[in-house]
């Protein structure tokens, strides 16, 4: 392959034996970071669904702080948001995600039309909690949402990529076996493939094999259908 191009030289092997060094290092570490980078945004994804099932949660027991009518009304609406919230979490297509996010929108706007009137009517701490807890909810959406976006840069993608396209060529060009040994040459082109798979499974929350289960906002689901009232953490 490439190695029929590659000179004799003692000096010339010498300094591809640096510069194939330097690249695989650089392709190494710019994988490590990346893959750090990944892990970092999973992590964030993760402690925002725990905090918007808490928000939810608490929201729900503090709704008791209203009239009766508007508790009970409020309450319903959670559960449905609930349940939004749990599908925007699954695997869907894009027409399913479009109305999954225009109905959380429409069941936000009815949230909080319910508690706005109160707060107007009936100003006390005790409905500025309510509020409060309203407010946690709807902002807690937007921050889950806000880190589903923030995913790595297809520029940095297309950097990567051609860093490592750039090892393998030398690696290829340095060998000196490369017929004999091809199945051993084969393992560095897998072992980057694997690797850009990993970060990019790990980067994308929706699909692929590692995603961000719902798991805070299941238990919240069960424990309001069961008890009537959510465990709060």
């Amino acid at each position: 392959m490439l190695s029929r191009y590659r000179s004799k030289d003692t000096e010339t092997s010498q300094d591809l034996g640096v510069i194939q060094t330097a690249t695989l290092t650089l392709l190494a570490l710019i994988i490590g970071f990346t893959f750090s980078m990944a892990i970092d945004r999973h992590d964030i994804r993760e402690t925002l669904e725990e905090s918007e099932a808490n928000a939810i949660g608490t929201e729900y027991l503090r709704a008791d702080l209203l009239p009766p009518e508007v508790s009970a009304r409020t309450k319903d609406l959670l559960q449905q948001y609930l349940e939004q919230r749990i599908l925007f979490y699954s695997k869907q297509d894009k027409e399913k995600i479009r109305a999954i996010r225009q109905k959380t929108d429409e069941l936000q706007d009815a949230l909080w039309k319910e508690v706005l009137p109160i707060a107007h009517k009936q100003p006390s701490p005790t409905i500025a909690l309510t509020i409060s807890g309203m407010n946690d909810v709807l902002n807690s959406q937007g921050y889950v949402q806000a880190a589903w976006w923030n995913r790595i840069p297809f520029a940095a993608w297309s950097l990567m990529t051609a860093i490592a396209i750039c090892a393998n060529l030398l690696v290829g060009f340095g060998a000196r076996n490369f017929k004999k040994n091809v199945g051993l040459f084969m393992i560095f082109p897998f072992v980057t493939s694997v690797s850009f798979f990993l970060i990019a499974d790990i980067d994308s929350p929706r699909g692929g094999v590692i995603r961000i289960e719902p798991r805070n906002l299941i238990t919240l689901q069960n424990s309001l259908k069961s008890k009537g009232a959510p465990l709060i953490k």
